[in-house]
């Protein structure tokens, strides 16, 4: 039977998920979340994107992308491969490091991209990881309320949603969520 063809068109925005091979961890150390960083730099280099969210847990990703003139699958293949080579080569390893097909739900309504950001950035409180969303340092979110600069990250679009003060009202809404 064959896969289900990939929605995409310029400008396609996307919630991305993908989890560790057997649900094992993605990163198991401080250089495998900078990889993974600077391995999304790489790729974007070659087929640039914008993205406006992340959350990069233990053994799993999140990543809200909204593409150019690349397809999605162009992007995700040269990400997830140049990082699965980096991975086995430090642990050791062969074989799958990422389990089955990544996730890439179309975010088609300004609502939902709303949602998509939010569900991103708590996911580390949810996963009670932390107590604070602030703290989780491999996160889009410490960018959005000003505690930190990330050159990975495209804020404006979420953010012009808010009124002022911006940061405080995008933090009451993450932070406060239902």
């Amino acid at each position: 039977m064959t896969r289900k063809h990939r929605v995409w068109f310029p400008g396609a925005m996307y919630h991305i998920t993908a989890r560790g091979n057997r649900r094992s961890s993605l990163f198991n150390q401080r250089d495998d979340y900078l990889s993974y960083l600077e391995t999304l730099e790489f790729t974007r280099s070659m087929y640039p994107f914008t993205l406006h969210s992340y959350c990069l847990m233990t053994n799993h990703i999140h990543l809200q992308v909204q593409t150019t003139n690349f397809h999605i699958k162009l992007i995700m293949k040269e990400m997830h491969s140049r990082y699965a080579i980096y991975f086995n080569k430090k642990y050791h390893y062969d074989g799958h490091v990422f389990q089955g097909r990544y996730g890439a739900e179309v975010i088609d309504t300004d609502q939902y991209f709303l949602e998509v950001c939010r569900y991103i950035h708590r996911n580390p409180l949810e996963a009670k990881m932390v107590r604070q969303l602030s703290s989780y340092e491999w996160s889009s979110y410490p960018a959005y309320v000003n505690l930190v600069d990330n050159h990975h990250v495209f804020l404006h679009k979420t953010l012009r949603y808010f009124q002022e003060p911006i940061t405080l009202n995008y933090q009451h809404f993450v932070e406060n969520s239902i």
